[in-house]
């Protein structure tokens, strides 16, 4: 069964095949969180920074189990390169205010708002240099209580008034809330707008979910991958190369063991504390999911 299979198609991996053994993550030798990518309009499965699965239908049916709290910010300084792995200058997680381990060279201001990347017409033609985002964690339709992926959306695709039924995820999010019905507890089809020139997705409701399948989704939704998916924070680079702990026309033999040891401090690694997110039972008061879905069928699809 191959990478592509278990991507595009309705066969969903084995119960007793989902945990990754030790072996497979030795030899992988990094993360094993996925994500799925929209770029140049196709559906990509990435993990460990490789494509290693695509999809070229126009859409994708998922349940979105997870998201971000708030859309964030980032700032590159120059043009993408495609091929070229270079970070953000200049990052939010919540919009308002550079994270904490931005360096302070780096941060273009104090706050977000009133920064000069945030002026229409920083970026190109009468675009803000820095961009909002937003993270999603989702699991597949075929797949739901398996894998679970980051979806990350570029500010098309969050914001935006429904034109002709295709609704941004805003917009969709306003739609559901408005019918009492919780994004994790639908089968959500995202579908590229082919209206757009970049890749633009477009959300709409599919069925709702059987009451197995909710149990499975509230599940994902507090599990470490969906945590994992959502958190926005990148590596900080480096620019200096560290320093030689003995120049090169000094004999090793006069080095003393102490001196190497003392020079070699000690990391401590951060403690992550992971928010336990809530998902409330689906209301038993409210209309029937199946009714309000069958009256939002639109004949919109292309």
């Amino acid at each position: 069964m191959s990478n592509l299979t278990l991507f595009n198609s309705g066969v969903s991996l084995p119960d007793y095949l989902r945990n990754e053994d030790d072996i497979t993550k030795s030899l992988a030798g990094q993360s094993n969180s996925k994500t799925i990518s929209i770029k140049g309009g196709v559906w990509r499965m990435v993990s460990g920074g490789e494509e290693i699965a695509r999809n070229e239908d126009r859409a994708m049916n998922v349940v979105i189990v997870a998201a971000a709290k708030t859309n964030s910010r980032t700032f590159f300084i120059g043009k993408y390169e495609e091929g070229k792995d270079v970070g953000p200058t200049c990052w939010s997680a919540d919009g308002v205010k550079p994270n904490e381990e931005v360096p302070a060279e780096q941060r273009q201001f104090d706050n977000c708002a009133n920064c000069p990347q945030n002026i229409e017409g920083s970026g190109d033609g009468k675009t803000r240099a820095c961009r909002f985002s937003r993270r999603l964690a989702v699991s597949l339709e075929n797949d739901i209580g398996g894998d679970v992926y980051r979806l990350q959306l570029p500010a098309k695709s969050i914001f935006g008034k429904p034109v002709d039924g295709k609704m941004s995820l805003q917009a969709y999010a306003n739609f559901l809330s408005g019918h009492g019905v919780p994004i994790s507890g639908v089968v959500t089809e995202m579908r590229f707008d082919t209206a757009e020139a970049v890749p633009v997705l477009r959300f709409k409701a599919v069925r709702p979910l059987t009451r197995e399948e909710w149990e499975l989704s509230k599940a994902s939704g507090v599990s470490e991958e969906a945590r994992r998916a959502i958190e926005f924070k990148f590596a900080v680079k480096a620019d200096k190369t560290p320093a030689l702990p003995v120049a090169f026309t000094q004999s090793p033999a006069a080095v003393e063991v102490a001196k190497v040891e003392s020079s070699i401090e000690e990391v401590v690694e951060p403690v992550k504390r992971t928010k336990k997110v809530v998902v409330p039972d689906v209301p038993t008061d409210k209309p029937n999911v199946s009714d309000i879905l069958s009256d939002w069928s639109t004949d919109d699809d292309e």
